[in-house]
């Protein structure tokens, strides 16, 4: 049985420093653990080994709670690893994945992390929560590598065991603060967390990279039942002359849907302000229910981090859905976590690949990422390849290696294409007031 990396690290802004060593196992314990199989909590074959020995990883998200809701992530999960064991596994071994709710809370989230560690998991991947500082400890100290999670927190983009495959909210708000530098008063709807506090420098790196003043900023409860006062007030401040029509941006996560109904209702006397969004507080599903082409979504700039799923790139994820989860309603193609957790183990399975006949471990998956692998997604993403810390480093965000967004707009009803091709936010990042 391979030792485990214990990391231990420090998040400062453009500094982070790193240390590793090699934990074995005494020979009195491997013994045991030999003997009794799960009474050191680690079922058999679950480090991956060589040969025919299974691969056992990780994905959680919040699922039945008040707040934000991202079931089809550990759905999809489930279905690749049965699309993927259908096909033989990856590399001839299976693919055994464990899945983890972490209820939008913090405790159940370290509970989710101490599990994946009790469980000698060799990755957590395509994952969503909101409390890194409450997982990452226990995935560092067995040095289980995150890749792919969904980028709603900064220490994604920090800890040295973190592979992000898209750039987060720093990203999507960076360019959709770009897109909005032709807009009149700009007002942010964001929640009234740690999470939320660090969405308005990012918004105002793209608005003022367009010359535009920064954007009025106003908390919100994220798991409210109604908006109605938070809606009329984001009015009154974004409401301009005719000529310079403004927007408000609801980057409410789930509660966003709630959020319009109210905005829909108290817009009667500003018909000229406009909305904007980032996708995973918006996408197919939300338009079509809200009203479609007379919604109050119609003519929305929305920043993600994908193609929309009507481009062919997405057809592999597709397959998967159509072959194990055809009438599972958790897994929407649509939904940005989705298309991240399809992302992310396609990430993984090019990692494995790449080990040959090896040891498949928690230390072989991070030292190839570590190395120098170079990942494709069939071009959904550039090229993955992470470095100790890379060009976003100075601003908070080291691990940050993919800052592209596409813009898209809702047009008759439709989430479509408003520009061709990616959006690089690296140089706006760079130039973000950020100081966490």
């Amino acid at each position: 049985m391979t030792g485990r990396r214990r990391i231990k690290s420090t998040y400062l802004p453009g500094l982070l420093t790193r240390h590793a060593k090699k934990g074995v196992l005494s020979a009195g314990t491997a013994v045991a653990c030999a003997s009794l199989l799960t009474g050191c909590g680690v079922v058999p074959g679950t480090t991956g080994g060589t040969g025919d020995d299974p691969i056992t990883v990780m994905t959680w998200a919040p699922e039945d709670t008040k707040a934000t809701n991202k079931p089809g992530m550990p759905a999809f999960a489930r279905a690749y690893a049965r699309w993927i064991n259908a096909k033989g596994g990856i590399n001839g071994r299976e693919l055994n994945v464990l899945t983890c709710n972490d209820h939008n809370d913090s405790v159940a989230a370290a509970k989710c992390a101490r599990r994946a560690a009790k469980e000698n998991v060799v990755a957590v991947v395509g994952s969503y929560s909101q409390y890194a500082d409450s997982f990452f400890p226990s995935l560092e100290g067995a040095g289980i590598p995150y890749i792919g999670g969904y980028g709603i927190t900064n220490a994604e983009f920090t800890s040295p065991l973190s592979y992000p495959v898209n750039g987060g909210q720093p990203a999507l708000l960076a360019g959709l603060g770009s897109a909005l530098a032709d807009c009149g008063p700009v007002t942010l709807i964001r929640p009234d967390t740690i999470a939320g506090d660090q969405l308005p420098p990012l918004l105002d790196s793209g608005l003022k990279a367009g010359g535009h003043e920064a954007a009025n900023d106003q908390r919100a409860a994220e798991d409210a039942t109604e908006y109605d006062g938070q809606a009329a007030r984001a009015l009154r401040a974004t409401a301009g002359d005719p000529t310079d029509k403004g927007c408000v941006v609801p980057a409410l996560g789930d509660r966003t849907g709630t959020f319009m109904d109210s905005f829909r209702r108290a817009r009667e006397d500003y018909s000229d302000v406009r909305t904007a969004t980032v996708l995973g507080s918006v996408d197919q599903t939300v338009i079509d229910a809200t009203g479609g082409a007379s919604g109050p979504y119609e003519g929305s700039y929305i920043t993600g981090w994908y193609p929309v799923v009507s481009d062919p790139r997405w057809d592999g994820m597709k397959r998967v859905i159509r072959e194990q989860a055809f009438g599972d309603n958790r897994i929407d193609p649509a939904d940005a976590g989705v298309q991240t957790t399809w992302i992310a183990y396609t990430v993984f399975r090019e990692i494995v690949e790449s080990l040959g006949d090896g040891e498949v471990t928690a230390d072989t998956v991070t030292e190839a990422l570590d190395n120098g692998l170079e990942v494709g997604t069939g071009g959904l993403t550039p090229t993955l390849h992470w470095k100790f810390q890379d060009k976003l480093a100075a601003v908070g965000f080291p691990r940050l290696v993919n800052a592209n967004v596409t813009l898209q707009v809702v047009r008759e009803g439709q989430l479509v294409s408003a520009r061709k091709g990616f959006v690089d936010t690296t140089k706006t990042l760079q130039d973000a007031d950020v100081n966490y």
